[in-house]
C-alpha cells in the first residue's frame, strides 16, 4: 500500500472512483477536484500494486468552501481537522485504505485538536458509521442537508 499527494494523470480514476460512490459521497467535477488540490490541507491516494485503491481530501478551517457540513464545524469549532470524503474502491474495502488514509490525515494535522467528518444517517451508511465508531469518532450533533433528502451525522474525534 502506497500513499502519495494526487498527480494530475490519476484525476479521471479519482472521479471515476469518487462517481462509483454516490450517494455516500456527492459528486465532484474535475474542476472541484482541482479546487480542491490547490486549497484543501491533504489530498493523497493509496494505490495497491499500482491501482487505485482509494484518496481522502482533508481540510482545515479558513478556506472559502460552501459545504453545509464544513460551514457547521467552523461555525462550532475554533480549529479542527475536517475529513470532506475518503473513498475506497470496492475491491480494496477491508484492507486498512480508509484507516491509512486517517492515520496519515491525522499525522499531517497534528496542530488541530479535533478530527472531524460526517456520517450520512438518511440514507444510512451503516458500514461508514461503524468505522468511524470504532477509530473513536463520537456524534456530536446532526443536521438535514439538500433540502432535506439527506441527513447527517456530525463527528468528531479528539487528537
Amino acid at each position: 500500500m502506497q500513499i502519495s499527494p494526487i498527480e494530475q494523470d490519476v484525476y479521471d480514476d479519482v472521479l471515476a472512483l469518487n462517481e462509483a460512490s454516490i450517494p455516500h459521497v456527492n459528486r465532484i467535477s474535475r474542476e472541484d477536484l482541482q479546487w480542491f488540490v490547490d486549497y484543501a490541507a491533504f489530498v493523497r491516494i493509496v494505490k495497491i500494486d499500482e491501482r487505485l485503491a482509494g484518496f481522502m481530501i482533508g481540510l482545515r478551517p479558513g478556506i472559502d468552501y460552501q459545504s453545509p457540513n464544513y460551514r457547521w464545524f467552523c461555525d462550532n469549532y475554533e480549529d479542527f481537522a475536517y475529513v470532506d470524503r475518503v473513498v475506497v474502491a470496492e475491491w480494496a474495502r477491508r484492507r486498512g485504505v480508509a484507516e491509512a488514509l486517517y492515520e496519515d490525515f491525522a499525522r499531517s494535522q497534528s496542530g488541530a485538536s479535533f478530527m472531524t467528518c460526517e456520517v450520512n444517517i438518511r440514507p444510512p451508511n451503516d458500514g461508514s458509521m461503524h468505522f468511524h465508531e470504532r477509530l473513536g469518532f463520537r456524534q456530536v450533533a446532526s443536521q438535514e442537508i439538500d433540502g432535506g433528502k439527506k441527513e447527517v451525522a456530525l463527528m468528531e474525534k479528539r487528537f
